[in-house]
C-alpha cells in the first residue's frame, strides 16, 4: 500500500483508495438503509479482497494484570477489582511453545500482548527474543505493548515484528470518558512511531462503551483518514468485565455493531477487518452477518488476553458451515477448500 498524504487518492490499476473521506460522508454510509449497506460491503469486499476466505490469528497475553493505566474497559487496570490474577513476563520457552501450537491449529499470526503503559527496556529486549523465536516458526508477529518511543519501534522492527497493535479504541471527543492516563494524541504518535519504523499497523477500536453513533462515525472517519489506512482494523464489542466502570454498560444492537464492520469495510478495502473481543457472546448467525458485511479476520482459540473466545473446534464447524477457508499466510500456497 503507498503512502500518499492524506486528502489525496491511490490510484493501483483499477483500485482506488481514499484518504480523504469526509465525516459527512462517512455519517451517510452509516445512515443507508441496512441491507444497501451490507450489499455495498460485500460489493466493496469482493472487488478487493478474497470472498469466502477468513485470516486467522492468535493472541497471547505475555504479560497480565498491573497496568497502570485506567482505561474503563479493562480488567487489567491496577486501579480496578477484578479478580483477575497478574502474572509477571512469560518465559521465552512457553512463548514459542504456545506459538507453535497455535501454527498448529491453523493460526497464521501470532500476537503478543502485555499490559504495560509503555515497556521498559529490560522487558523489550526479552519480547525482542520471542519475536525473533516466533518469527523463526515462519508465523507472522504482532505485539501489543503499550505507548513506544520512535527507537523502540526501530528495535521491533528489526527484531522481525510485522504488526504493531495500538487501538484508538473511540472517538477524540469521547476519548476522556473512557480513559485519562494518555490522550488521543499518546495513541497518534504511537501510531506515527510505528510507521516510521517500517511496521504494519493493527488499528480500530472498541463499540459498546455507552458512545453516541456520531463517536462510532467519528472513529472510523479518524482511521479512514490515515495514510496508510491500517493494514488490520480489530472491531470489538465490549467484554463487560464485573469490577471495571463499564461492567454495567447497556448492550449494543447487534446491528449496530454489523454496520460498524460493514462501513469499516467500504472505507478501508484493503484491509483486514477483524472480529476481535466480544465474539464469544456473538451468535453464529451475526458472526456470518459480520463476514458478510466484511469482516475478514478473527483471533482463534479460547482465551483473548484475559476474556473468553469461542473455541478452535467450534470456529472450524462454523467455518464449515459457511463454505469458509482459512487465509493462508502471505507467501504460502492456498489451502484446500476443505480446511
Amino acid at each position: 500500500m503507498g503512502g500518499a498524504a492524506a486528502g489525496n487518492a491511490i490510484d493501483e490499476g483499477s483500485v482506488t483508495i481514499r484518504h480523504d473521506w469526509t465525516l459527512t460522508e462517512v455519517q451517510a454510509l452509516f445512515a443507508q438503509p441496512f441491507m444497501d449497506l451490507v450489499f455495498a460491503a460485500q460489493q466493496t469486499h469482493r472487488r478487493y479482497q478474497t470472498p469466502n476466505a477468513v485470516q486467522i490469528s492468535t493472541l497471547l497475553s505475555i504479560k497480565t494484570g498491573a497496568c497502570p493505566e485506567d482505561c474503563a474497559y479493562c480488567p487489567q487496570s491496577v486501579r480496578y477489582e477484578t479478580g483477575l490474577a497478574t502474572e509477571e513476563l512469560l518465559q521465552l520457552d512457553e512463548v514459542v511453545a504456545r506459538a507453535r501450537a497455535a501454527k498448529t491449529a491453523g493460526a497464521t499470526r501470532f500476537c503478543m500482548g502485555a499490559a504495560y503503559r509503555s515497556p521498559k527496556q529490560k522487558d523489550l529486549k526479552k519480547i525482542i527474543a520471542m519475536i525473533r523465536a516466533v518469527k523463526a516458526l515462519g508465523l507472522e508477529t504482532c505485539a501489543t505493548l503499550g505507548m513506544l518511543s520512535g527507537e523502540q519501534a526501530q528495535d521491533l522492527k528489526a527484531a522481525g515484528l510485522d504488526y504493531y497493535n495500538h487501538n484508538l479504541d473511540t472517538s477524540a471527543a469521547y476519548y476522556a470518558k473512557i480513559i485519562s492516563t494518555r490522550t488521543y494524541r499518546d495513541r497518534l504518535d504511537t501510531l506515527q512511531a510505528v510507521r516510521a519504523a517500517g511496521m504494519q499497523v493493527c488499528c480500530g477500536g472498541i463499540v459498546g462503551m455507552g458512545e453516541a453513533p456520531e463517536d462510532r462515525t467519528a472513529l472510523l472517519h479518524t482511521l479512514s483518514t490515515l495514510a496508510p489506512h491500517p493494514e488490520s482494523v480489530p472491531i470489538n464489542q465490549l467484554v463487560r468485565v464485573a469490577g471495571t466502570p463499564l461492567a454495567d454498560a447497556a448492550a449494543l444492537d447487534p446491528f449496530d455493531f454489523v454496520r460498524t464492520v460493514a462501513v469499516a469495510r467500504i472505507l478501508m478495502p484493503q484491509a483486514h477487518v477483524r472480529l476481535s473481543a466480544g465474539r464469544d457472546g456473538m451468535s453464529d448467525e451475526l458472526q456470518a452477518l459480520c463476514f458478510l458485511s466484511g469482516a475478514n479476520s478473527i483471533f482463534y482459540g479460547e482465551k483473548l488476553l484475559t476474556t473468553g473466545n469461542p473455541d478452535c473446534a467450534h470456529d472450524r464447524n462454523l467455518f464449515a458451515r459457511l463454505n469458509i477457508v482459512a487465509e493462508p499466510p502471505p507467501t504460502a500456497e492456498p489451502l484446500a477448500a476443505s480446511a
